[in-house]
């Protein structure tokens, strides 16, 4: 069985949603479990209606729900020890539950993450990465808004983690590696991008294969597994591309009902249609992770419907059932063996 603590609390639609979404998931992944957090007023009488759901969760009462507009050192302080979201990664923390997904408060949820889970060894700071549809399947992107700013050594970590995450849940034994940047030539970008990429080639690490820079338009092509880049041009980076997939789909929305050949054309080709849609649903990608923590945390986007959420909570049992963790510990142990080594011949190339 794969235990799944979540925060009933959190998220722009209260914990229906929530719970609506974590019904899907049981019909979808017969072996998954729930620790559910929340105030039993807001979620007990809703978890009545549901008694497929009750039936294979745990519901433990908490008196404090973090608020969207709380500041991080507020949530952390106030709502440690009592709040949904504290108790909820804490149970990942004591070993009842596997992984974590909450769609609250973004950072509160890492800041709460960060005090109680720790991060793995040698891991500075951790990166929150996301699953992207590619012309190719699927590729991963990280950092999305965990480190706004990152220097060489915390961007090749972000490499390891994403390598490592590729490897699990893709199944790839040598993922590519590109670093984001705005030009491929070797001579573009910040120092500490064209550092970070010295880095990287002298690590020659067999677990990833670093493809070089890679610019924005690479990322939907699927030039690489892993893009690397901090949070501030990668939260950009998918605020851009989710908002631009809403606004093709308004224009063929549009374009598609403006007159009677074009909705007799959307019958004939609507098998396509469909198909495109699929494609361009934001819910399916749903859910950061944030990498570099011992211990799994999924933030759903606090917007998200039923749909929207099961994804993000499926997202969390394929890390566990594909042991992200263990892979991603292996490989940087592998590096920081070789770490020394590699900062050397950066220095000499610098």
């Amino acid at each position: 069985m794969i235990r799944i603590s979540i925060d009933a609390m959190g998220g722009d639609h209260g914990p229906e949603v929530i719970l609506q979404g974590l019904l899907r998931v049981a019909e979808r992944r017969p072996d998954a479990r729930f620790q559910i957090f929340g105030h039993e007023d807001a979620v007990l009488p809703l978890l009545e209606q549901l008694p497929r759901l009750k039936e294979i969760s745990n519901f433990i009462h908490s008196e404090v729900a973090v608020r969207m507009d709380d500041k991080p050192s507020q949530a952390l302080r106030q709502g440690r020890w009592k709040s949904s979201m504290w108790k909820a990664i804490e149970a990942v923390k004591s070993g009842e539950a596997d992984a974590c997904v909450s769609a609250g408060n973004t950072g509160a949820l890492m800041a709460m993450s960060k005090f109680c889970l720790r991060t793995m060894a040698d891991i500075e700071r951790p990166a929150i990465a996301a699953i992207w549809p590619t012309l190719r399947g699927e590729s991963i992107v990280l950092d999305v808004g965990a480190t706004i700013g990152a220097d060489a050594q915390q961007l090749v970590d972000f490499a390891i983690l994403g390598a490592a995450m590729a490897n699990a849940l893709f199944d790839i034994e040598q993922p590519t590696v590109g670093l984001l940047n705005v030009g491929v030539e070797e001579i573009k970008g910040q120092e500490e991008v064209k550092e970070a990429g010295r880095m990287l080639r002298e690590a020659n690490l067999e677990t990833m294969h670093y493809h070089g820079f890679v610019e924005g338009d690479d990322i939907g092509k699927g030039t690489v597994d892993v893009v690397v880049t901090e949070g501030f041009s990668g939260n950009i980076a998918l605020k851009t591309a989710e908002g631009t997939a809403r606004q093709i789909a308004e224009y063929l929305r549009a374009a598609l009902g403006r007159t009677l050949l074009a909705r007799l054309g959307y019958l004939l080709a609507r098998e396509a249609f469909e198909s495109l849609r699929e494609k361009m649903d934001v819910r399916k990608t749903n859910g950061g992770v944030f990498l570099g923590l011992k211990g799994i945390v999924v933030k759903s986007h606090g917007a998200a419907d039923e749909e929207g959420f099961a994804a993000a909570v499926e997202l969390a049992y394929e890390m566990v059932r594909s042991g992200v963790f263990e892979k991603t510990r292996s490989t940087l142990d592998i590096y920081h063996a070789r770490r020394p080594v590699a900062l050397a011949g950066a220095a000499s190339n610098a």
